[in-house]
């Protein structure tokens, strides 16, 4: 390093000190007063830092794998500075936030070698924490003088043997004999992790396309922030990495991300423009929610006449009610979970795939050849040490699993979906690894019955599913798909292009995407004492009827009835479960009961979305508390 690069270094330095000790003079007190047991990390803001020296920021940008360890090295001496204790000074990792001007909407390339960039994705793999030495000390044979040698990080951590002598004089040294000095003041060790992060399979990916994954390195304090399953955005130096090359063969070159920064990558935030442009849409329709509703529920696959009950019934599913913490640590889910069961061309994948566009964190799969680590994770073996590979259900961690011909997965792996579906975790003991991974996603399955479907029948003999499968299905609804010339023709004049019977439009893709997003994120309704009389009512009728299907009437019916309740509620716009909410989670779930019902048989394949929703909701909510003898 010639002296003007030193001179250079020096003045980055002190540029960087100043920044700290001016913007973060708080957090840095906060760090010297942290626990010793705490790994020391402070978070830098890339947009003050660009506000407080717009060339030191570019640097930083541009030439991140030089000037990074510039900015520990300023960190330490201004923990040292404030400190009576050189101790107190020892920082693992100055984390850097994610930026809108760093990111990429897809997998870095080679181009971007040595900038700050950020990745988001999901997390694939997490191997094991080690420790890897980040320097190492060597004695000259000939002049006796010390220096140590830094690991390389593009060669997966290897400390290279010293080819010529660095230790620090004025005499030149043309020594080629060294040393490994046995000193614990020489060798510095770094807690060290390398995880996999997978693009979004839900995102910008066409079809046909191939999510791609990098390795991620995580060093100090940002070891163990993420597991396999979650959603992350990763900010970090892109570097090319290799392994030493055989005489004749091939080198064998990747790139990889050294994190600086790991942050929850969560979906994208609705603006205030949203938020009062919805506050405003519930204001027009004060007198007539549920026309409101009904112009919000046709937003959902509108290439799908009619059906206005399945798209009710997604759209609830979507966005979910309410998870509560129960004794013991217990978690009850507020993740709903629906099976469509229907003959073929009743648009069962359509709204499946519909689901998985709308929600930014989904898993699209079929039954077809799904095996049980393919659903819940696999362990594989990379580098002599086995690590899991995140399955469909994890990765949909806190969005929805899709999974298409529910009915063609193997029996074996169906008892991988109990679990998933009803704790939210899965429970792995692989290949030595014991440990439990977070699944609270909503299920959403689509499947053909098993032969005709039989009214005479219960669900169990048409769909050939066990009771306790069916029974953590929130909605199970059958689509029959019967000759009926009236339906027909309007199904076809639909199809051909002419003008539907429904002409109402219904909310945009994007607009419909906000606004779950929202509600699922802002909206916590609490259930009051009429909506809670409506529900218990309506379960204890169905436990004393006793039916033929009485998998569907088991203590999880009344929870799937909350559910539904407290999603309607958000769908409503409103923080309180009221008497409607809980009247239109029974609607749906007469659907499901089929010759249980208490009200007329309903084919949701049939269902029309009324002309005037409010008085046909007023009629229904009549006739069904008059059933359920509630005023």
């Amino acid at each position: 390093m010639s002296s003007s690069d030193v001179l250079d270094n020096v003045a980055t330095v002190g540029a960087m000190q100043l920044f700290l000790e001016c913007c973060y003079a708080s957090e840095l007190q906060a760090l010297l007063h942290a626990p010793i047991d705490e790994p020391k990390a402070l978070r830098v803001d890339f947009g003050r830092l660009l506000e407080f020296n717009v060339e030191l920021a570019n640097a930083l940008l541009d030439n991140s794998d030089e000037n990074l360890p510039l900015f520990h090295t300023a960190l330490s001496r201004s923990l040292e500075k404030l400190s009576s204790t050189k101790e107190a000074a020892q920082v693992l990792v100055a984390q850097l936030p994610n930026h809108p001007g760093l990111r990429r909407a897809k997998m870095p390339r080679t181009g971007d070698a040595g900038r700050l960039v950020t990745v988001t994705g999901t997390v694939m793999r997490t191997g094991a924490a080690k420790l890897m030495d980040t320097q190492r000390l060597y004695a000259c044979a000939k002049c006796g003088g010390r220096f140590a040698v830094a690991a390389d990080v593009e060669q997966f951590g290897l400390i290279p043997a010293p080819t010529r002598c660095r230790a620090p004089g004025d005499a030149f040294c043309s020594s080629t004999a060294f040393a490994a000095v046995d000193d614990a003041g020489g060798a510095r060790c770094v807690d060290w992790q390398e995880i996999k992060v997978q693009e979004h399979v839900g995102g910008t990916l066409g079809v046909g396309s191939v999510p791609r994954s990098m390795p991620v390195i995580l060093e100090g304090a940002l070891v163990d922030a993420a597991k396999s399953g979650d959603s992350v955005a990763v900010t970090g130096t892109l570097v090319r990495r290799w392994r030493a090359a055989a005489v004749g063969g091939r080198p064998d070159i990747s790139l990889a991300l050294r994190a600086c920064s790991v942050c929850a990558g969560g979906g994208g935030v609705v603006g205030g423009d949203h938020r009062q442009a919805f506050g405003a849409f519930w204001r027009e329709h004060a007198r007539a929610p549920m026309a409101g509703r009904d112009a919000i529920v046709g937003g959902v696959c509108p290439q799908a006449h009619g059906l206005h009950l399945v798209k009710l019934a997604t759209l609830l599913v979507l966005i979910g009610g309410v998870a509560r913490a129960g004794g013991a640590g217990l978690r009850i889910r507020g993740e709903g979970h629906m099976l469509l069961v229907g003959d073929p061309g009743t648009a069962k994948s359509q709204f499946l795939r519909h689901a998985a566009a709308l929600e930014p964190r989904a898993v699209l799969t079929t039954g077809v050849g799904s095996t049980s680590a393919g659903l819940t994770a696999a362990a594989v073996r990379d580098g002599g040490e086995w690590q899991l590979d995140a399955g469909a259900l994890v990765q949909a961690d806190g969005g929805v699993c899709c999974i298409d011909e529910f009915g063609d997965v193997r029996e074996a792996e169906k008892g991988a979906v109990l679990e998933a579906m009803e704790q939210q975790s899965i429970s792995i003991a692989k290949a030595g690894i014991v440990c439990r991974l977070s699944a609270r996603c909503s299920v959403l399955a689509a499947m053909n019955p098993r032969g005709p479907y039989d009214d005479a029948s219960s669900l169990v003999v048409n769909t050939a599913l066990s009771s306790p499968l069916l029974s953590r299905f929130d909605l199970i609804l059958v689509l029959r798909d019967v000759p009926d010339p009236a339906w027909d023709a309007r199904v076809a004049d639909f199809i051909l292009g002419g003008k539907p019977v429904d002409a109402r439009r219904g909310w945009g893709f994007d607009r419909l995407q906000a606004y779950v997003a929202y509600v699922r994120a802002a909206l916590r309704p609490e259930s009051t004492p009429a909506s809670e009389r409506v529900l218990t009512r309506y379960y204890q009728l169905q436990r004393s009827r006793d039916p033929a299907g009485s998998s569907r009437t088991t203590i999880r019916l009344l929870e799937s009835l909350i559910r539904l309740a407290q999603a309607h509620a958000r769908l409503m716009f409103r923080d309180k479960v009221l008497v409607e909410d809980a009247v239109t989670a029974v609607i749906l779930m007469e659907a499901t009961m089929n010759s249980a019902s208490l009200l007329p048989s309903i084919n949701p394949l049939r269902s029309q979305f009324p002309d005037n929703p409010q008085e046909e909701y007023k009629a229904l909510e009549k006739s069904l508390l008059q059933i359920l003898k509630l005023n």
